[in-house]
C-alpha cells in the first residue's frame, strides 16, 4: 500500500475512535509523506502540532495500524514540513477603479499595516524559553507560521509580568513581516474606551469596521471586559467575523476563560475551542538565562555571582527580575564605594526581596491554615467527602491556591489528589458567590489576613 493508501485507511479509523472536535483540529493536517515495510512518515506544518500529535496520538496511530494490517509492524514518524502552511489572505478591501489595481496590487504587497503599537524588541528571537513558557512558545510560533488555521483563537494565560503580551506580539510582529498583512493590537481596556466614545459619538460602524477587516487581531487582558454585557456582545460579533473569516485572534489573560467570572458562557465557548495554554512563573534556569541573555548585550555585565544572587530570590515574576538587575546595574554604576557585592544589593533590594518573601506562600500552608480556621482534619480536605461542612472548605483552600500562589492548576490538583476540572470547578464556584455570601466573604477575608496577605485581593477580579 502506498503512503496515501495506508494514511487514508488510518484516518477512517480514527474517526471512529476520536472525538469529533480533537479529530477536526489535529488529523486533518496531516499528511502521507512515505511508506515503507518498517515506517510511515506523516508530515505536519509545524515543530508544536508535532509534539503534540507525537505525545498524544502516535501511540493510538500504531495500535490501530496494527489492526489494520496485523501481519505488518510500522513505526510511525511524524516530521514538520513547514512548506505545507498556507499563506494568509490579503486583508478585504472595497472594490477600486480598473485605474487603480496596480498601484493597489503595489500597496497590498509591498505594505503591511498595523493598528495600534506593537514594540519592536517583543520577538521571539528576544524570548527566553524555559519548562514556564515553553508550550505557550511552540503554540505562538505556530500561529506565527500558519496564522488563521494553525489554533484559532490561541488564548495565552498566566500571572503579571511573565511575558504574556511579549509572546503575543511576537507573533504580531513575525506576521507584520508578510506583504500586504494587518494587525492589530490592543488592550481590553483601550477597546472599551473607544466602543464607548463610538456610542457616544454615533460611530458604532466605524469602530466595527476598524477591527473586523483586519487579518490578525491581539486582544491583551481580556479579563477586564468580565461584566460589561454591551463590550462582550460588540466583541462577540466581531470574534465571529474573524474567526469564519479564517483571521487569527490572540487573546491574553491572568487566568483561564473558565475562570473569569462575569464574562459570557457563549465567548468562554469560543474561547475554549481554540488552544488555550498558560504561561507559569519561571524557574530559577529560566530566571538565570533572563538575566544572562539580557547582560549579554551590555558593555559590562554583572557578575555571574550578582546574577545568580538576583535569579535565586527574585522569584515572582520576569517584569520584576529585570528591575532588580537595572538596580543592580546602577548600583554598580553610579556608586563609589567600591566594587558591588552581595551584601550591599541585598540592602538596596531590600524592599523587593521583603515583597517576594511575602508573597511566598506554599500549598501546605494554605491548606493547613483553611483546616485550622474551620477546624477540620487536613486529611479530609484531601478526601473525597461532599459534606458541606468538607465541603467549602476546600473549595476555599483551592481558591485560594490559585489566587494566591503562582502554582498551575495541575499543581493544585495534585496537592489536593484531585482533578484540574475539579479545582476549575472549586474556584469558580467560591469566586461567583463572595459577591453575594456575606459570611462566606468574611470568612475567606478572615483567612487571607492569617495568611498574611491583602484581603482586598478578592475584590480584584
Amino acid at each position: 500500500m502506498t503512503a496515501q493508501e495506508l494514511w487514508t485507511a488510518l484516518a477512517e479509523k480514527l474517526k471512529m475512535i476520536i472525538d469529533s472536535d480533537s479529530y477536526s483540529i489535529w488529523i486533518p493536517q496531516i499528511k502521507p509523506v512515505e511508506a515503507t515495510r518498517e515506517t510511515l512518515t506523516l508530515s505536519v506544518d509545524n515543530d508544536f502540532a508535532q509534539t503534540w500529535i507525537m505525545e498524544n496520538y502516535v501511540p493510538l496511530m500504531t495500535q490501530v495500524l496494527s489492526a489494520v494490517l496485523p501481519q505488518e509492524k510500522r513505526t510511525i514518524l511524524i516530521t514538520v514540513d513547514s512548506s505545507n502552511a498556507e499563506p494568509l489572505p490579503p486583508p478585504a478591501s472595497p472594490p477600486v477603479p480598473e485605474k487603480d489595481q496596480t498601484e493597489r496590487h503595489h500597496q497590498k504587497k509591498g505594505k503591511p499595516r498595523c493598528i495600534g503599537t506593537l514594540n519592536e524588541n517583543f520577538t521571539f528571537d528576544e524570548f527566553v524559553v524555559g519548562p514556564s513558557n515553553s508550550w505557550a512558545h511552540a503554540a505562538a510560533l505556530a500561529v506565527a507560521q500558519k496564522p488563521g488555521r494553525a489554533y484559532n483563537p490561541l488564548f495565552i494565560y498566566g500571572d503579571t509580568g511573565i511575558g504574556k503580551t511579549h509572546l503575543m506580539q511576537a507573533v504580531g510582529n513575525r506576521i507584520l513581516e508578510k506583504p500586504g498583512t494587518t494587525v492589530a493590537y490592543v488592550s481590553t481596556e483601550s477597546l472599551l474606551n473607544e466602543y464607548v466614545n463610538a456610542i457616544k459619538n454615533h460611530s458604532d460602524l466605524d469602530f466595527r469596521n476598524k477591527y473586523r477587516g483586519v487579518d490578525v487581531l491581539l486582544i491583551d487582558d481580556i479579563q477586564f471586559m468580565a461584566s460589561k454585557p454591551g463590550m462582550q456582545e460588540e466583541f462577540f460579533n466581531t470574534f465571529n467575523a474573524l474567526y469564519f473569516a479564517k483571521k487569527q485572534i490572540i487573546i491574553t489573560s491572568d487566568r483561564p476563560p473558565s475562570e473569569i467570572a462575569g464574562l459570557e458562557q457563549r465567548l468562554v465557548s469560543r474561547f475554549n475551542a481554540g488552544m488555550t495554554t498558560q504561561m507559569e512563573c519561571p524557574n530559577f534556569e529560566t530566571r538565570l538565562a533572563i538575566l544572562r541573555y539580557k547582560q549579554s548585550s551590555m558593555p559590562v555585565p554583572l557578575s555571574d555571582e550578582i546574577q545568580t544572587f538576583i535569579a535565586e530570590n527574585v522569584t515572582s515574576n520576569v517584569r520584576a527580575l529585570e528591575g532588580a538587575m537595572n538596580r543592580a546595574m546602577a548600583l554598580r554604576d553610579f556608586n563609589t564605594e567600591g566594587p558591588l557585592t552581595i551584601e550591599r544589593l541585598r540592602y538596596v533590594l531590600r524592599d523587593l526581596l521583603e515583597k517576594e518573601k511575602e508573597g511566598d506562600l506554599t500549598l501546605d500552608v494554605i491548606k493547613k491554615t483553611v483546616a485550622e480556621f474551620f477546624n477540620v482534619k487536613l486529611t479530609d480536605l484531601l478526601a473525597a467527602d461532599r459534606m458541606r461542612s468538607v465541603a467549602i472548605p476546600r473549595q476555599i483552600a483551592m481558591y485560594l491556591s490559585r489566587r494566591l500562589t503562582h502554582a498551575s492548576l495541575h499543581e493544585i490538583g495534585a496537592a489536593f489528589e484531585k482533578t484540574n476540572g475539579t479545582v476549575v470547578h472549586a474556584c469558580k464556584q467560591i469566586q461567583g458567590r463572595l459577591p453575594i455570601e456575606a459570611d462566606l466573604r468574611s470568612n475567606v477575608r478572615a483567612i487571607i489576613s492569617k495568611l498574611g496577605q491583602d484581603p482586598a485581593i478578592i475584590d480584584s477580579k
